[in-house]
């Protein structure tokens, strides 16, 4: 289990759209946060339009070790952001364990102004093979009236869920052996992607992901940190903070993600760029057809 890989991975999907280039409150789609796996109270009217979702549901399949002696046990990790104010986030992450022999689990959490419930329900459906099938629900009460900047601040921002299991193995969604290809494929996970996270190969940790992702997904080793702004390069990124008015830098140092980004790449702008410039991931033959 190599769960500091796992959280480098998870922590780069919890700020994920957090803040955008020119990283500035004033810019204006920094005026509405867009984070990808926002639950909304339920209350909330786009919730209960049907364009919005109060609730995180996601399956996935459990393999139980033949034979060990030590009962297997899940721990899920429910992480997501909390607003603190227009221009500030807080981590916020619940733990809790998990027995596959027992059929239903119920639980609830509380952080400031915001309470939820997470249960899961585990179905046998094969010789040691479990469904897992997780709901994370934001139950926090709002006026239904209530703007949307009222509901973000009991909203909890990129919601996921990280899992890592004892005396048992997940199954790959994605290349699932080919007696459980079916039941893979009947996992419903409406939002979100699980993935087999961690050392290439082990199957004991995964991430459920508001973002679509493969399995044993890394964060590049040359990037020297988040830069937050959705599918853009690190590379593209570096250039442009260096290109920022005196004016615009000021104002990214009223947030202390932004100022954090602005002084690292102040500092290391050309090791990064040394870095990120033509990196090459993989070479491989030209084929006969191309000569």
């Amino acid at each position: 289990m190599n769960r500091q890989l796992a959280e480098q991975v998870a922590n780069a999907i919890l700020y994920e759209g957090y803040m955008l280039y020119p990283y500035r409150s004033s810019s204006i789609k920094n005026q509405q946060r867009w984070t990808f796996g926002t639950l909304y109270p339920p209350q909330y009217s786009e919730v209960r339009a049907g364009t919005e979702r109060s609730t995180l549901h996601s399956e996935c399949m459990l393999q139980i070790s033949n034979g060990s002696k030590a009962p297997a046990t899940v721990h899920i990790q429910l992480r997501f952001l909390q607003l603190d104010s227009a221009d500030e986030c807080a981590d916020r992450s619940s733990d809790f364990d998990v027995d596959p022999a027992r059929e239903l689990h119920s639980f609830t959490f509380r952080f400031a102004g915001i309470v939820g419930t997470l249960s899961i329900a585990c179905q046998p459906i094969a010789n040691h093979i479990f469904k897992l099938i997780i709901e994370a629900t934001n139950a926090t009460p709002i006026p239904p009236d209530s703007h949307r900047e009222s509901a973000l601040s009991r909203s909890l921002l990129s919601a996921h869920i990280l899992l890592s299991a004892q005396n048992a193995e997940f199954i790959s969604l994605f290349d699932p052996p080919p007696e459980l290809a079916e039941a893979a494929s009947g996992c419903k996970n409406p939002g979100n992607f699980p993935v087999l996270i961690g050392n290439q190969h082990e199957r004991d940790m995964l991430l459920c992901s508001p973002i679509l992702l493969y399995d044993y997904p890394q964060v590049a080793p040359e990037s020297a940190g988040d830069f937050f702004d959705a599918t853009e390069m690190d590379e593209m990124l570096t250039l442009r903070v260096m290109t920022l008015t005196d004016q615009e830098k000021n104002e990214m140092c009223a947030n202390d993600h932004a100022r954090n980004l602005l002084l690292r790449t102040e500092q290391t702008a050309r090791e990064q760029l040394t870095k990120t410039h033509g990196t090459i991931r993989s070479m491989r033959p030209l084929s006969d057809s191309n000569d």
